[in-house]
């Protein structure tokens, strides 16, 4: 075999970050941990790519042989990077689901206080879409399907035990006016 063809592989993600208007980050995975392996490097590897990209309107850009694929929106934006060889598609399907499955877990408030309100649910989805830089699903519907299961399930208990609390507290609340209505007062426990 050539040294100028690769070997087929599954199509893979360097990183994932969301940066607000300013540059800072708010989430980050980075999946090669030979890329940028302190916080120092990724923080710095993420301003060059902000200052490269917060002013074009271009949808790719090239930057330290990765491939980086973005999108803004309001305060906030979104990138997907891949090696050099990637398929630029690929990658933005990656971030067209991205964006897509979080306007939807969002209501369409794609914005900065928005996103860090419902964090657990960004990173539920950059899970569902990516797994150890592999990519996984690339149709946000799917992504919301899985996302959804595992928000419920894991919200039955806090309902639950919530409804438990306000019917203990109303009952609270009646035995005590039960009480003032009838002057006999029973021990409450």
């Amino acid at each position: 075999m050539d040294s100028g063809t690769f070997e087929p592989s599954l199509y893979t993600v360097k990183a994932v970050f969301i940066l607000d208007n300013d540059g800072n980050r708010l989430l980050s995975k980075y999946y090669d941990p030979e890329l940028y392996p302190s916080m120092k490097e990724q923080k710095t590897f993420e301003r060059n790519v902000f200052n490269k990209t917060h002013k074009a309107d271009n949808e790719i850009a090239f930057l330290e042989g990765m491939t980086i694929v973005y999108k803004s929106s309001i305060d906030l934006f979104f990138y997907v990077v891949g090696s050099a060889q990637e398929n630029e598609l690929m990658l933005m399907s990656v971030l067209n689901c991205l964006f897509d499955s979080l306007s939807h877990i969002l209501r369409k408030n794609v914005e900065r206080r928005c996103l860090l309100e419902n964090m657990e649910g960004v990173f539920l989805v950059v899970d569902e879409i990516i797994d150890g830089g592999v990519i996984l699903e690339s149709d946000p519907q799917q992504v919301l399907q899985k996302v959804n299961y595992r928000v419920r399930f894991l919200s039955v208990i806090p309902q639950n035990l919530l409804y438990q609390y306000n019917h203990w507290k109303f009952k609270q609340k009646t035995s005590v006016l039960d009480c003032r209505n009838t002057n006999q007062c029973r021990c409450l426990v």
